[in-house]
């Protein structure tokens, strides 16, 4: 269900958060207190292909904005998920 108070752009600040936020359900532990933008969410975090999946969807869902397959190349980092849920 899509939150009805998302925004399909948000500020590079909610978006980090609301990314860290759906990160704390699938891979909870201290290292996303000391994630950096530029840090592989797979290797720091051990998230395999399930997990990434269930990051899209769930970003996807608290967004109220559809990922495409395309972009799943570009959200490797923290930086990536930044750029293309606060971009343009």
């Amino acid at each position: 269900m899509t939150d009805p108070t998302a925004l399909t752009t948000l500020t590079e600040d909610r978006a980090r958060a609301l990314v860290v936020d759906v990160l704390r359900g699938i891979a909870p532990g201290p290292e996303l207190d000391g994630l950096r933008p530029e840090d592989d969410l797979r290797e720091t975090l051990g998230l395999d292909s399930l997990d990434f999946r269930n990051l899209v969807v769930g970003v996807s869902e608290r967004a109220g904005r559809r990922i495409e397959e395309d972009d799943y190349e570009g959200l490797a980092d923290l930086a990536g998920w930044i750029r293309l849920l606060a971009g343009p």
